[in-house]
Formats: C-alpha cells, structure tokens, sequence
C-alpha cells in the first residue's frame, strides 16, 4: 500500500491511513480484501496479506506470566471503557460521545489507557455491512412472539457494529501416563418366570481388566474467548473459526473498524484452555484403554512447550433496546453465522393463547354437533 500511515501525537497510537487520491481516511473493504476511500472510491491493495506470509509467531508463555515478556510485545491503546457492561474499545479521537457497541449504553469517550500484549494475528472481516445486516434481518423476521419493535428495528436497517474481539489461543505439547481398568461386556443365561412359565434371558455382565499405559497429544491454537462483553454461549456458537486464515497483526486490518481490550487475563484463560485439554486427554485415555468400558483411576499430565498468542476475530454486532433491557445480536464476520438474545412479546404470547383456546372451544363444539 503506498499510502503512508500517520498516528496521533498521543502515547497510544490512533493509526489513520490517508488516501493517496484526495486525502481521505481509507478503510479495509472486507469484500475485496483491499484498503477503500469512502470518500473518493479508490483503492490500495493491502501488502502482506494473503496465504504466502511467514508463520505467525508464538509467544512464551511462562515467560509473559511471569511479566518478562519483551517490551516490543507490549503495546498501549487509548480505550472507552463502558460504565454499564466494562467493555473496553477503541476509540476514534475524532469522536467524543457514541454508544457503547455492546450494550447500546451511551458512553464519552475519555483517555483511559489500556497497556496490553500485542495482538499477533487477525482474522479479516470477509463478509461486508450490508451482507452482515441481511443476516441478522433474516434470523430476526424469524423468530415467534418477538415484539414489533424488535422488527422495526430489523426493517429501519440500522447500521451494525464491525468488532474485532480479543481471543487468546494457547500451543502446548502433552504426555499422560494413565492406570485405569477396561470393561468387557458379556452375558449369562439365567431363567426367570414371566406369566407363570420359565423363560431363558441373557444377562449383561462386565468383566474389569486392570490397564496403564501412555497417550501424547499435541493440542494447537486452543482458542478462549479474552471478552467478558458478550454472553459465551453465543461467541462460542459462533464457531467454527478458520485459523488457518489468521494474517500477521497490522492496523490496516482495522481501519474503518473498532477492536475491543481483553478483559480476561492470560492466566485465567489458561486455566480454561487447560481444562478443554483435559477433557481431550481424558478422550483420548478411553480410547487407548478400549473395550466396552473405561474407568480412570489415575492421570498425570506432563505440559511443555506452551505457547501463546493474542489475536483478533471479525463480529457484526447490533444491541437492541426493549423495556430497560439490551439484547445483543451476533455475526460471524467470514461465515454470516448469526446468534443473538431475544425478546419475548407478551400482549403476542397472550393473543396467542387465547386464540389456541378459542379455536380448541370451535372445534369442540363442532365435534359435539357432529356427535
């Protein structure tokens, strides 16, 4: 890209990318993968990106819980920090009020600084604004008893939220002795009495095998939501995400878009990540003792060669209002996956109802005329 990017004064550093055309702010068009003047309709190609770039590089993680990474892995930003949902974003410096894009909450933005580890890779939006809103459109016109409100709302086209959410993903390599016993299904012919008469059934029986032995597993890019801002059980309904289409970090990738801070620290979301590797191992254990049956009496777990990095992933979101409560909708910024909160209509549950009970009485008239 041959336009020079240029940064405010400021200690954290706001990166704008101006036009070579006309001098107006260009932003990445996740439709073609290139960087757009809103202003002028040009266009720059985004140098680096693609498939042919180097690994991405891990980092140590011992060494970042024990604060010794090096300062080139850290970074500052300028953030807002939500006073409803604690959301910390990034903010344009040319904006001073706007709402929070995760719980609709009006927010001034301030100059609170967010020091964190840098992001290491990101993975590009693909799927544009407007593809992103039909989506939602689409689930919302979907969904039963939801009040008309929430499909003015749909109708109005309300421009949605691009959203870079912080995930960290972990490398670590494992070796697991194990003692356990394996059960082996067989059955005994018994006779019982059934009406009366003596009637051969065949009994299931287990017979246990005590077993040891060893299982290795190598788990790659083991991936933990960093966000506290968004219910879990959507982002997670959001997968699967394509890491393998993860690009080296550059700000060019969220030109025109926002990035939110983590606000789940490294350590506790290796205490998650260790515990989806458990569950693995523990898989992976059944499966070598084998039979019909397992039992696991004992575990231990060797870990080396933990890795980490911290990367960003593309999410269209909306937040809407109903009664004092805000209903957060999800995409999935590659995929158009969509997943979201809901709000319940009651005057449309009640009409319902008595409409059921309504048709319920005709029709048991009718059947009694028949009668």
């Amino acid at each position: 890209m041959s336009a020079t990017p240029q940064s405010s004064p400021d200690e954290a550093k706001h990166v704008l990318f101006p036009c070579d055309n006309c001098g107006g702010d260009l932003r990445f068009d996740p439709e073609g993968g290139n960087m757009l003047c809103d202003h002028c309709g040009s266009s720059e190609p985004l140098e680096g990106s693609g498939h042919h770039h180097a690994p991405i590089k891990e980092l140590d993680l011992k060494s970042a819980l024990n604060a010794q990474l090096p300062q080139e892995d850290m970074e500052v930003t300028r953030v807002s920090k939500c006073p409803n949902c604690a959301a910390e974003v990034e903010f344009d410096p040319a904006v001073h009020a706007a709402e929070c894009p995760f719980c609709a909450t009006p927010v001034v933005t301030g100059t609170g600084a967010h020091r964190h580890i840098k992001p290491r890779g990101v993975l590009p939006f693909q799927l544009s604004e407007p593809n992103a809103r039909a989506a939602m459109t689409s689930w919302l016109g979907s969904l039963w008893f939801a009040p008309s409100g929430l499909q003015e709302y749909a109708r109005k086209g309300r421009t949605m939220q691009g959203i870079y959410v912080p995930y960290w993903t972990f490398d670590a390599d494992t070796k697991t002795r194990y003692e356990g016993e394996r059960g082996t299904v067989y059955y005994e012919t018994r006779t019982v009495v059934r009406d009366g008469k003596p009637t051969k059934v065949q009994v299931p029986k287990i017979r246990w095998t005590r077993t040891r032995g060893r299982v290795a597993r190598f788990f790659d890019d083991v991936l933990v939501l960093a966000s506290k801002s968004l219910p879990k059980k959507y982002t997670d309904a959001l997968e699967p995400w394509d890491l393998s289409a993860l690009e080296p970090y550059t700000p060019e990738f969220l030109a025109g878009f926002r990035a939110e801070g983590y606000t789940i620290k490294l350590d506790m979301a290796f205490d998650e990540a260790r515990a989806l590797m458990a569950r693995q191992i523990e898989r992976d254990v059944k499966f070598d003792i084998g039979g019909d049956r397992q039992k696991i009496s004992h575990l231990d777990t060797a870990v080396s060669d933990m890795t980490f990095k911290h990367i960003l992933l593309p999410v269209w979101l909306a937040a809407y209002k109903y009664r004092g409560r805000t209903y957060r909708f999800v995409v999935n910024g590659r995929t158009g996956r969509v997943q979201g909160e809901r709000p319940y209509s009651a005057m449309k549950i009640t009409i319902a109802i008595i409409l059921f009970f309504l048709a319920a009485a005709a029709f048991g008239y009718v059947y009694g005329q028949a009668a």
